[in-house]
């Protein structure tokens, strides 16, 4: 599409009952990110009330008819998607705007491809507006839904704004409340501490949407909301200087008081400390709901975890719309079934779980098929449910498995009979999503209902149980040890096959450490991908295997929201050692001694064996030492005679790296996981 064009959904497909917008851009740093929002408008081209503006601190609609997913990795950056559920959305909307923000004096000029791309329920990209030369705005419209008639259109917009998010959604008539320093003074008549002004507003916030301190049911009416408890004064004073959201004009009775959203960016709290055991001595364990202790094969492993899973998602609304929205899936009535036998020549075929979910009077169908431990999808089996699929009219087959999809490379390849008027969308759910899903929600973000956190606790235990099979990826590959003893030997060759299937595991481990860390912190944290623009996933790749063979390290870069720079992962098979690392730049005013006296400060309680190394202009080294030796004097971390610039410090730590290609305690997996985790609680939290 060009700016200004526009297209009418059902001239396009069928299948557009629910649509996926995703926003896209890459980076050549490696390092670029934006925040996508999204506004639901009436005929007067301004939000109902505030509760019509969704983002970051408000990502889901209690009606189900918009839901910001999390950010999916790319080759050439990240993607951004937004589920909308056209049937869902009021009819007194009459178009819903799709932009996106930057912070923190960045602006998409920094940025490169940007694009809006849009598909059908059952995955297919419909169309693809580009943008190009953005200049210097820090926040754009990419493009927008609305109504004509019965139907939906999509139009290309790329209008930039300069003054941010906050800017751009009170031109749309959102009542913006970033003035933490007026809310402060409210609280006790002076300018209290931060930490707790911000804590008071973001639980002010909560109450944005009243609806959303419980799940919504099929029709957006809230199922079991949380009682509300008594908050205290601080809090009752920054909750009555904030004045509530409009009402539309036809909008009668009573309604709950609500705070202004606030467009900076939400702290997570920590989860409470648990209450004392009761047991007399740690050998006693805690009754379960999902016992681990029976199950004695991989089917046993494969039909208990379907079960726990499909049953929790009808329980948790929240957590089962979590994991169907990326599907195209409606926000409806869910139901869930487990070995359901279905019609298939000769032979009935009994897929492991089936999904329905209802929305006024239609049916949203998928077929799961589901694998524990290392056991791979077969390609026949999927084939034979696609086919299934088709036939009777479902919309989707979800496979569920260890493994990690990788871009551009399925794991299992089927074929589609596009001469069908009815298509099937094949999805890929991991084991490590499923986990950071629920933990995000238990840790993070809440489901309002004690109940439903413990069924979410119960759930993410048994999947952490080491007799589950539902780990993650756990397994290099069997190309794992030829490829590390041929680089200590000197004896692989570029070109070899086995060196790809190890870059294709270790991108996988790294996109399921991104998941891991990510789900601890409450926070985005994604591959950094340095792609060129448009690149192929299958040379890149091949790239990346012939440095393997030539230099016999495997390295990643990732992303992790509000942290000061890019972590990178290292990992150098000669030597059996791994690096984690981090780069940050030198503040631009002050003195070089007081930003290493700052440095050491803040790095007070870190590993004494960090390797602090000093960055200079030019590239030449700078001067580098242990954290240890550098503490009593930190003027060694600068360079002799004063003359050259310092660009930044270099923090590392380094580990020993695991042998074994699979999960056990000495494994290469296990290793790049708990060094990732040392450095990040033990370096980065205190930058």
């Amino acid at each position: 599409m060009t700016k200004g064009s526009n297209s009418a959904l059902s001239a396009l497909s069928e299948n557009v009952g629910s649509v996926i917008v995703s926003l896209g851009w890459s980076s050549t740093a490696g390092d670029g990110d934006a925040d996508v929002s999204v506004l639901l408008l009436g005929p007067d081209g301004k939000v109902r009330s505030d509760a019509d503006f969704y983002f970051y601190n408000n990502p889901v609609a209690a009606d189900g008819s918009v839901h910001l997913l999390d950010k999916t990795p790319t080759e050439d950056g990240d993607e951004d998607r937004i589920s909308f559920d056209l049937t869902a959305v009021p009819p007194e909307v009459d178009r819903a705007v799709v932009a996106a923000s930057r912070y923190g004096g960045a602006h998409f000029g920094e940025l490169d491809d940007l694009r809006v791309t849009l598909s059908d329920a059952v995955g297919e990209n419909l169309l693809r507006f580009p943008i190009s030369d953005p200049g210097t705005v820090s926040a754009i419209i990419f493009g927008e839904l609305y109504r004509r008639g019965e139907d939906w259109k999509f139009r290309a917009v790329g209008q930039g704004y300069d003054s941010g998010l906050a800017g751009l959604a009170t031109d749309f008539g959102v009542d913006i409340d970033d003035d933490e320093e007026a809310v402060a003074e409210s609280v006790d008549g002076s300018v209290a501490d931060e930490e707790a002004v911000a804590e008071a507003v973001d639980s002010a916030v909560a109450a944005l949407v009243p609806e959303r301190a419980g799940d919504a049911g099929p029709a957006g009416a809230p199922l079991d909301p949380a009682p509300e408890p008594a908050p205290p004064a601080a809090l009752n004073a920054a909750l009555n200087a904030v004045p509530g959201p409009r009402r539309s004009a036809d909008e009668g009775g009573p309604r709950k008081p609500a705070a202004r959203p606030r467009t900076a960016k939400k702290r997570a709290a920590p989860p409470a400390a648990p209450p004392k055991s009761l047991a007399e001595n740690d050998s006693w364990k805690p009754a379960r709901l999902f016992p681990v202790s029976a199950l004695k094969s991989d089917r046993d492993r494969e039909m208990r975890a379907t079960s726990v899973l499909l049953s929790v998602m009808t329980q948790v609304p929240r957590f089962g719309r979590r994991l169907t929205a990326a599907f195209g899936a409606p926000s409806g009535r869910m139901e869930t079934f487990t070995e359901v036998s279905l019609p298939h020549g000769d032979t009935p075929r009994r897929p492991d779980g089936v999904i329905r979910i209802e929305r006024a009077g239609k049916l949203w169908t998928a077929l799961v098929e589901t694998k524990t431990n290392g056991n791979a999808l077969k390609a026949d089996q999927v084939q034979a449910y696609m086919d299934i699929a088709a036939r009777r009219g479902y919309e989707a087959v979800i496979t569920l498995s260890n493994d990690v999809a990788l871009e551009g490379s399925p794991l299992v390849d089927v074929k589609i009979d596009r001469r069908r008027k009815h298509q099937v969308a094949l999805w890929h759910l991991s084991w490590a999503e499923v986990a950071h899903q629920a933990q995000l929600l238990i840790q993070h973000e809440g489901v309002g209902n004690a109940a439903r956190t413990w069924l979410l606790q119960e759930l993410l235990h048994y999947l952490r149980h080491e007799n589950s099979g539902c780990h993650g990826f756990q397994n290099m590959g069997s190309a794992w040890v030829p490829v590390r003893n041929g680089i200590n030997d000197e004896t692989l060759c570029q070109g070899d096959p086995r060196a790809l299937e190890v870059v294709e595991s270790w991108e996988r481990l790294v996109r399921q450490v991104c998941l891991r860390l990510g789900g601890e912190l409450g926070q985005k944290v994604l591959p950094a991908q340095r792609a060129r623009r448009g690149s192929d996933p299958g040379t890149r790749r091949v790239r990346l295997a012939d440095r393997l063979c030539a230099e016999g390290r495997l390295q990643a870069e990732l992303r992790v929201e509000q942290a000061p720079g890019l972590l990178t992962i290292g990992a150098d098979l000669r030597t059996g050692k791994l690096r984690t690392s981090i780069e940050i730049p030198a503040p631009e005013q002050g003195y070089p001694l007081t930003w290493a006296k700052r440095l050491v400060r803040k790095l007070a309680e870190a590993p004494a064996d960090l390797h602090v190394e000093t960055l200079v202009e030019g590239g030449t080294g700078g001067p580098r030492g242990t954290l240890e030796r550098l503490r009593p004097e930190p003027a060694d971390m600068l360079p002799k005679g004063g003359a050259t610039r310092i660009t930044g410090f270099r923090l590392s730590l380094f580990k020993n790296m695991g042998s074994s290609r699979g999960n056990a305690e000495t494994s290469f997996i296990r290793s790049v996981d708990d060094a990732v985790h040392r450095f990040y609680t033990g370096v980065v939290v205190r930058l």
